[in-house]
C-alpha cells in the first residue's frame, strides 16, 4: 500500500447470515468507523456486495478490501479473521474506471447512471429487440436483432459478458467488450472489441412495438429508445487483493479454466 496508513476501517456486509456474523466478529475485534469516515472499507459478502460497496464510495477513492462470505466471490479475498490490518497493508491495488450510461426513454426522460461491470440492454417482452449501433458517431451495425446487447469493462468481462459468450479482457487492456445476447440477425455476429476511449450509442428500433430496458449494473430504466455509453476516466475505484491473488491474475486464470 506504498506506506499509506489505513487505520480507520469500516465494515459492511450483505444480508447473508455468514456476512453479518463476520461483520460482528471483525467489528468487535478491530473496531470500526462509519463508511464516510473510513480510510479503507472491508466488504463482506459476494461479488454483488463488492459492486454495491464500490458504488457507495464512488467519487471518494476509498480502497475496498473484500472478503468472501457469499457464493461466487470472484472479486473477493479469502475470508480470514486473523491479521486483517497486516493483510490490508500488504494488499495489491487495482484501479478501475466505471462506465457512464445516458439513457433516453420513449417519454422524453433522460437517466444517467454508472456501471462498474456492464451496461446491458434487453427486451422487455417476448419479441426480439432491434438495435442500431454507432461507435464514435459512425454506424457500425444498422440492424441487430437479438435478446439484448451489452458493453462491458475489463473488470466486468468475467460477469454477465462471459455468460453471454463475450471475451475475457485483461484488466490493464484499453478495451471494452461489445457483446450481443442471443443474436438472431446477423446470426454469426459475436460482438466486437472496442478501444476504451470509444463512445457507443445504441438506438432501439421500433421501441413502442419492441420495448427495451437498459441496466447499469443493478440500476434499471425501462422503455428506452437510445443509450449512450462511455468510460468515465475521471472516476477511479480501488480494490485491494492479497498478493498473488489480484484481479489481473484471476482473469488470467479464468481463461485456463481455474
Amino acid at each position: 500500500m506504498n506506506g499509506r496508513t489505513l487505520d480507520r476501517i469500516a465494515f459492511v456486509a450483505s444480508g447473508a447470515d455468514d456476512a453479518r456474523e463476520a461483520r460482528a466478529k471483525l467489528s468487535e475485534r478491530y473496531g470500526g468507523v462509519p463508511l464516510d469516515q473510513a480510510d479503507v472499507v472491508v466488504a463482506l459478502g459476494g461479488d454483488g456486495m463488492m459492486l454495491l460497496t464500490l458504488h457507495d464510495v464512488m467519487g471518494r477513492v476509498v480502497p475496498i478490501y473484500g472478503m468472501n462470505r457469499g457464493s461466487v466471490g470472484f472479486l473477493m479475498n479469502d475470508y480470514r479473521e486473523d491479521d486483517l490490518p497486516e493483510r490490508i497493508a500488504a494488499a495489491e491495488r487495482t484501479v478501475i474506471h466505471p462506465l457512464t450510461m445516458r439513457a433516453k426513454d420513449t417519454a422524453g426522460g433522460v437517466h444517467v447512471s454508472k456501471a462498474i461491470n456492464e451496461v446491458a440492454l434487453w427486451r422487455q417482452t417476448y419479441q426480439a429487440a432491434k438495435f442500431r449501433i454507432d461507435v464514435d458517431g459512425k454506424t457500425r451495425l444498422s440492424e441487430l436483432i437479438c435478446d439484448g446487447v451489452l458493453v462491458a469493462t475489463p473488470a466486468g468481462s468475467t460477469a454477465y459478458n462471459l455468460s453471454a459468450h463475450g471475451p475475457l479482457l485483461p484488466l490493464a487492456s484499453p478495451l471494452l467488450a461489445l457483446t450481443p445476447i442471443s443474436p438472431f440477425r446477423p446470426r454469426r455476429w459475436r460482438g466486437a472489441l472496442l478501444p476504451d476511449r470509444a463512445a457507443v450509442a445504441i438506438d432501439v428500433l421500433e421501441p413502442e412495438k419492441r420495448p427495451v430496458a437498459a441496466v447499469a449494473d443493478n440500476t434499471e430504466f425501462r422503455d428506452v429508445r437510445r443509450v449512450e455509453i462511455a468510460l468515465d476516466r475521471k472516476t477511479s475505484l480501488v480494490m485491494l487483493h492479497d498478493p498473488g491473488h489480484g484481479l489481473e491474475e484471476r482473469i488470467l486464470a479464468e481463461q485456463f479454466g481455474w
